[in-house]
Parts: structure tokens; sequence; C-alpha cells
């Protein structure tokens, strides 16, 4: 009998993982990474009001002002807000860009902080500084061979826009992120070739502080407790936010027709599955992943889908809307899906369904074996990751493109380099499934680590929890002298790049 010989094309398809021009790279967010929050004109933004989304998320440290009408920022003298500061990243970008450089990064992403460009958001004319250093940023990514892949806003709304217009609920937000938008088209034109409206635009729900901008309303009466943001208020956000994507998708058209605009969703809830074949526990899931395909459905598809006009008139959530709004939503749909993964979960009908920056939280699934250590203990999925890849593109046709995937890991530096198998093994697992993903038919477009450098953690505000390949001196306390490091880590994703995912 002869030996087995494949075909060229299945020794192709055996051995070939990952396409030419796969855009190999790192994650990151300007409010998590760069600090100087005041510096060169920038005021603050939603973010440097708190500490951490989730920790502290629904009590960012603003005042009511009686004499003014108005919200005033009132920082907490028993907080450290580390975001202020965070890795330096403003004054130290270029050491750690050749960092990333040394890795073979093809692709970077972090975000325009609006408040840099227009620091109230309502300005007439952009600040310069501003503009200017996100040049030197983008120069500088270039001229080491990295696409810059950016957010046009992660969580960075500039607070007088939510402090004296109520954030997203206003209309005129929409008139002032298109004109930032415009702005930072014109004069990024053939730079940027890849940009993201909103970030995990998704977490509207969850955290609107920071995903729209709201916050409670002061009542007319003194005597009467604060309004709470309620879903018609939520809503008639989403929907702003929803024409200001098409606005910029249209806007990106119009200024830079090479370049592309993607919309980027949380999607580990994508990733719920039923506790068992109960047919109360299968649907309930299907409903419950439907609260997140909401997002996508619109800016994708382009007209609100049915189950959601359902909703709106069984509650009478439905927000209000200016003629030619649904057209334009029909016209100016995105170019790709960027997304974030990070582990799955188990819907079950008789418990309440959570979640935190991670994506949802439900019960345990027996069925994992592995978590991330202690105190976080996110379950590990690495399968989910492919599952979402090839629901999402089922349900879309559009190319995908994984924008964070990391773990979360406590490490000191000692001795030595850190050593971090965790964090190898977690890259190695989501990667073979991200594979599998392709050669199910799936079209990715790049693979992102999140945090390739350590940085402020969005969701509890802290520097203990390192998704970095790249160690950073900074503790909780604000202390440190933010010292650069390689770990462990670094030269495996080294070669992961080198290698186009061969070695895996």
């Amino acid at each position: 009998m002869l030996p087995f010989n494949p075909s060229e094309k299945e020794e192709k398809m055996r051995n070939y993982k990952f396409p030419e021009g796969f855009l190999w790279g790192g994650a990151v967010a300007a409010n998590q990474c760069e600090g100087a929050w005041l510096e060169d004109g920038k005021l603050p933004n939603v973010t440097d009001v708190l500490v951490g989304i989730i920790k502290n998320g629904k009590k960012p440290a603003l005042k009511w002002d009686d004499s003014q009408n108005q919200w005033k920022m009132d920082l907490k003298s028993d907080e450290v807000y580390l975001s202020h500061e965070a890795i330096d990243f403003y004054h130290r970008y270029k050491e750690d860009l050749e960092l990333m450089s040394q890795m073979g990064f093809k692709a970077f992403r972090t975000s325009i902080s609006w408040a840099r460009i227009f620091p109230r958001g309502d300005e007439a004319e952009p600040n310069e500084a501003g503009l200017k250093f996100y040049d030197d940023l983008f120069d500088e990514m270039l001229r080491l061979g990295m696409q810059p892949v950016v957010t046009l806003s992660h969580y960075e709304t500039p607070l007088a826009l939510v402090c004296e217009y109520g954030g997203w609920t206003n209309r005129k937000l929409v008139g002032f992120f298109e004109k930032y938008v415009r702005t930072v088209l014109k004069r990024y034109r053939g730079k940027v070739k890849y940009w993201l409206t909103f970030n995990e635009i998704n977490n509207a729900f969850k955290i609107p502080f920071a995903a729209a901008g709201i916050i409670s309303f002061p009542p007319s009466d003194p005597e009467e407790p604060m309004k709470d943001v309620d879903d018609k208020m939520i809503y008639q956000a989403c929907h702003h936010m929803f024409v200001a994507n098409a606005l910029a998708v249209k806007v990106c058209r119009e200024i830079d027709p090479q370049a592309q605009m993607g919309v980027m969703c949380s999607f580990s809830h994508i990733a719920t599955y039923a506790k068992d074949c109960d047919p109360e526990n299968v649907v309930g899931a299907a409903l419950f992943k439907r609260k997140h395909y909401f997002y996508t459905d619109v800016m994708c598809r382009g007209h609100y889908p049915n189950y959601i006009l359902n909703e709106w008139e069984k509650t009478g959530c439905k927000p209000i809307m200016e003629a030619g709004d649904e057209s334009l939503l029909q016209t100016y749909t995105n170019d790709y899906i960027a997304f974030s993964y990070y582990r799955s979960s188990v819907y079950a009908k008789d418990i309440e369904m959570k979640s935190d920056t991670g994506g949802a939280i439900g019960l345990n699934n027996p069925f994992l074996k592995e978590t991330s250590p202690a105190p976080w203990k996110w379950p590990i999925d690495a399968a989910g990751f492919r599952y979402v890849c090839n629901e999402l593109y089922d349900r879309y046709e559009l190319p995908l493109f994984p924008v964070e995937n990391g773990i979360g890991l406590a490490e000191e530096k000692e001795t030595g380099k850190i050593e971090d198998p965790e964090r190898v093994k977690y890259l190695r697992m989501h990667l073979e499934e991200l594979a599998k993903a392709i050669e199910d038919g799936c079209e990715i477009m790049g693979y992102l680590w999140w945090g390739p450098i350590d940085i402020v953690s969005a969701g509890t505000g802290e520097m203990k929890k390192r998704y970095g390949f790249i160690y950073v001196d900074r503790f909780n306390d604000g202390t440190g002298d933010l010292h650069r490091e390689k770990k462990a880590s670094f030269d495996y994703y080294k070669k992961v790049i080198e290698t186009n995912g061969q070695m895996l």
C-alpha cells in the first residue's frame, strides 16, 4: 500500500491557518493608557471621573450645583484615579510602540480621546495640540509597519456634553459627533484605514454613564429622590448613537473611500449557552443573546428589527426619531464587525443573568475545567470564541475583526523575567479556535490582543489586573517608576506572528 500523500490543496488547508496579510497586533484605549488627562488643552471625559467602570460606574465623581443648575466634577479625596496618569503612554508612546514592533505587530488599536480634539465637545474649532498628538502617534505606528485601528469613542464622551446636555439622550450630540468625525477623518485621511465608532456600544444598558453618557437627573423638587435612568432614556440615547454611527460611515465614504468604518460590540454575551435542553432555557438563552444582537442588527442590517418594535409598543419606550433617520440607517451600514471576546456564560430560566466588562455572568459551566486565576476567576472557553465567530458571520456575512481578547493576571515584578504560562496557554487556545473558525469559512481580518502592555483596568480601575506581554511598574496605590519590561509571553506572541500562526 502506498503511503498517504495529501494533495497540495489538502496540505495547504491542513497547515495554512491564517490568511496572508492577517492583522496581528494588540489593542488599548486612550483613557486606560495615555494619562496626561488635563495636558495640552484636554478637558475631562466621562471615565476621568470614574474609578473603574464596574466598581464605581453608577457613582461618578459628580455633584449637582443648584446655583448653576448643572453637574460639577467632584473628585473624591480618598480615591486613586489611576487613569489620570495611567501608564503615561502620552509621553512614552515611542518607547511602547517600539516594543510592539519588536513583537512584529501589523496593527495596533487605540482610541482618539474626543476631549483632546474638542475639549468640551461643542467648540467651534478643534484643539490643534490634540490633533498633532495623534498625527505624531499614527506617523510613528506607520513608520514601524503597524496599521492604526482607531476607535472614535471608547467610553470617552467629553464630560461637558454629559453635564450640560444630558449625554446621548440629547439630539445635539449627533451634530457634535459628526463634526468631530469630519475633523479627524480629514486630518488623518490616508493614515488610518480602519475606524470604529463606539466601543462596546451594546453595553449602553449595563453601564449607561460610560457607554452613553447618561446620569440620573435631579428632581424638580429638592425633597424628591434622584430620578433613575430608565429604558426609554437608554433607547433614545441608542437611537442617537445609531444615527451618529451612520453619519460616521457616510463621512468616511465621502472623505476617505479607501478607509473602512466598523462597529464594535462586546460579544462574549453571544457565547451564552442554555443550561440544558429544557425548551424554556433554550428559548430564554436565545432571547438573552438577542438583546446584544439588537445593536448590530440596526447598524449592519440597516433597520430596527420587529422584536424591538414589538417591545417598544408594549413598553412605550420608542425613541423620538426625526424624518430621514431610518433612511440614513438603511443607507449607511458598517463595513465590518469588530468585537471583544473573553469568556462564555450559562443561562437558566430561574436565575438573574448579570454581567461585567468580560461579558455575561450566569451559572458555572461544569464542562469548563479552567478559570483565570483568583480573584477574578473568569471561565476559560476558547471554543466559545469559534462559536461567536460563526454565529456572527452566519448572521451578517461581514468581515469580522476580534479586537479584544485576553486574560488578566495578578503579577508583581520581583527578580528576573515574569513567567506567565497562563497567558501563553490562553493565547494559544484561543488562536487555535480562531484558526478553526477560519477553516469553518469565517472571514477574519486579524486578531488584536487586549492590553499588550499593562494598562489601567476599565472594569476595576486598578493596575493589579494585568493583561500585557509587557510589564509596567505601576501599582494600585499610584506608586511605581513606570519602567517597562518584557514578560515571557512577549517572545511567544512574537513567534506566533513571525510564523503567521503556523507554529500553533
